[in-house]
């Protein structure tokens, strides 16, 4: 019996044409086929119709709902059809040129909710679509939507079958992380499923997308005896979990490499029981994509009590040194560090250097002596926060309690370890960067970051975590705050993203910049404040844009000299020029966006698409009302008018 039922508005001489044909190879970056663009995460189109001199003419072409669950889900387009969530779980294709339904595929319980993978064989004739669906890979025809039963059991294969203690992952390992595609290869990162300090390693799994059979698997936290085993206590690793890349990661289809930047090792903020530099959470690591073997890694911070993650996919490109060609990979950071390395080799095209940074006074802390920092390129996002930068839009008095908070925490700028009596941590960490918030010329070796601004606080409190993400949240009843003389146990640090009266960040504007540079000499050309706050009065302390709050929305690049950003807190999409930041075009959108564009083309016509959904992160209150109300759940296409 079919377990469920797939709904066709598809038309033969439609399906007729999803037949493999034979056709002349597209230019480089003119599809997207792959989540972000394509394999290499690059975020970046080479179509040009959509140009500087043709934007402001940019109309919606046509809109999907989706339903009441919010969307963030970058679509892919392949020989004519879309592919993206909707309706919950669904995967739905659609004409990408009318947004009319095809077909539906139902799923039962959560998929990748970024992204999905397209896989064809060499003829064309067999064409797949991989996800995860309840921590399982699934795959479905493309052209049909039908489960392929003859993958691994009835079309499924469990990613927690692979691990080494399959009993440490206490839930589906599900993850909004798509994975890649690599040749004949499926190439996944497990999510950590604990946020506290029991939690299963997320390693890397490759699957051969034919047979199901595991092809090979990297240890993000070492196993023992392998390398960097050493980088944690005697014994420590075989039980150790974290260090997951929950958020995306890049392949190197040309080189054969796979980029994966991963995370945090358990716990998060404190690393009492974990001493050494804990390999390899925080770093960016290259691994060959047909064995999986290690060829080179860098570790941005060590022994991490910050939850300073690597966020979001590595970016390739080739930038000119000396007038030669250099194959680099580029990785932005929460805390606004920007990382460039030579491709193969691991090399830093700019210096990186161990500077020393403030001491733990935390009991039985092991916090490292020094961080690696980048003295050429400089930061994104903001790293210091003091009482000039408090929030100018709030009540008076509210600002003075703010500043007197300030006087009190451990203040002493970035890689402040988390104290009792309580530490701003600048950037916080949701960021700095985050998923999908970079995007890059390949060609031309430019870097785009959108950035989210806002301060953290890390007070801890003796006592395993007990509450979201590791730590109970903000505002519960606590402890104590001084353990007695002989604690010596663990910590937690409760998640205070510091928010104030108006769902705004203690810190003020701008809270979200838009920042160009140019990987070729490592300079910043241009950072501009990225969006504004609806409903925010007009005040004297500040002038002009104040960037959007919290905002999700990743920009696209474009071969006409654009970057397309959406920003939540404004409900509005624009286009800024490439050379200078100057918005040069903006249109209201029906609801906040909080994913990645899409640029495709159709039958000559050049298409932007952006997942739209509800209010956004951190809506703004004035007065203790939410100034937006809930809009629309689902995709807007924009395009240039039909030619007549």
């Amino acid at each position: 019996m079919r377990r469920f039922a797939i709904t066709f508005v598809l038309a033969t001489a439609a399906i007729g044409s999803l037949v493999a044909q034979t056709r002349p190879a597209p230019k480089p970056y003119t599809t997207w086929t792959q989540y972000a663009g394509g394999s290499h995460s690059s975020q970046f189109t080479a179509l040009d119709q959509i140009n500087k001199n043709t934007v402001s003419k940019l109309e919606v072409a046509w809109t999907y709902p989706v339903g009441e669950r919010a969307v963030t889900f970058n679509p892919i387009v392949v020989d004519g059809v879309m592919y993206l969530q909707a309706k919950g779980s669904s995967i739905v294709a659609l004409d990408p040129a009318t947004g009319k339904e095809l077909w539906e595929h139902p799923n039962q319980g959560a998929i990748g909710a970024r992204g999905i993978n397209y896989w064809q064989s060499a003829d064309g004739s067999d064409r797949r679509l991989i996800y995860l669906n309840n921590g399982m890979i699934t795959q479905i025809n493309a052209k049909t939507g039908e489960a392929i039963t003859s993958f691994g059991e009835n079309g499924k294969i469990d990613l927690r079958k692979a691990l080494t203690h399959p009993e440490s992952a206490t839930r589906a390992l599900q993850t909004s992380n798509p994975g890649r595609i690599y040749q004949n290869l499926f190439i996944i990162s497990l999510p950590a499923s604990g946020a506290a300090y029991e939690s299963n390693p997320a390693d890397v799994q490759a699957y051969d997308i034919l047979t199901g059979k595991l092809a090979w698997v990297f240890h993000s936290i070492p196993r023992p005896g392998e390398f960097g085993a050493d980088t944690w206590p005697a014994g420590f690793t075989e039980n150790a979990g974290g260090g997951h890349n929950w958020s995306e990661f890049t392949v190197d289809d040309e080189n054969g490499i796979v980029f994966v930047p991963f995370g945090t090792a358990r716990y998060d903020f404190f690393g009492g029981n974990r001493a050494g530099n804990n390999l390899f959470a925080n770093s960016l690591v290259a691994l060959d994509a047909k064995t999986g073997r290690r060829l080179w890694h860098f570790q941005a911070i060590h022994h991490d009590l910050w939850d300073y993650d690597f966020p979001q996919s590595p970016k390739l490109l080739t930038i000119r040194q000396n007038g030669q060609p250099v194959q680099v990979v580029a990785q932005g950071s929460k805390q606004g560090f920007l990382y460039v390395f030579e491709r193969k080799t691991g090399r830093p095209i700019y210096p990186i250097e161990e500077k020393p940074v403030p001491k733990s006074d935390l009991p039985g802390e092991h916090a490292s002596p020094t961080q690696p920092i980048p003295t050429k390129v400089k930061p994104f996002a903001r790293q210091s926060f003091t009482e000039k930068d408090v929030n100018p839009y709030l009540p008076k008095d509210e600002q003075e309690a703010i500043k007197e908070k300030l006087r009190g925490y451990r203040n002493e700028g970035i890689y402040t370890p988390p104290s009792l009596r309580g530490t701003v941590e600048i950037p916080g960490h949701n960021g700095g960067a985050n998923w999908g918030s970079s995007a890059v010329d390949p060609i031309k070796g430019e870097y785009y970051i959108v950035t989210k601004e806002s301060p953290t606080v890390l007070k801890a409190f003796t006592g395993a975590p007990n509450g979201a993400m590791g730590g109970a949240v903000a505002g519960t009843p606590a402890p104590p705050a001084v353990p007695p003389a002989d604690y010596n146990g663990l910590y937690r640090v409760p998640i205070d993203f510091w928010l104030t009266s108006m769902n705004l960040s203690a810190i003020g504007p701008p809270w979200s910049q838009l920042t160009a540079y140019d990987l070729n000499t490592g300079e910043i050309k241009w950072q501009v404040p990225n969006g504004t706050v609806a409903g925010l009065p007009e005040i004297p302390e500040w002038k002009g844009p104040t960037g959007a709050h919290w905002p999700r929305g990743g920009p696209l690049v474009t071969g006409g000299g654009l970057v397309f950003v959406a920003t939540g807190s404004d409900r509005k999409f624009r286009a800024y020029d490439r050379d200078n930041g100057k918005a040069v075009w903006a249109t209201d959108i029906p609801a906040s966006s909080d994913g990645v564009p899409a640029s495709y083309e159709v039958n000559g016509r050049q298409f932007i698409v952006i997942p739209v959904s509800g209010l956004g992160s951190n809506p703004v209150r004035v007065n203790g009302k939410t100034v937006m109300t809930q809009g629309l759940n689902g995709y807007v296409a924009y395009a240039l008018p039909e030619k007549k």
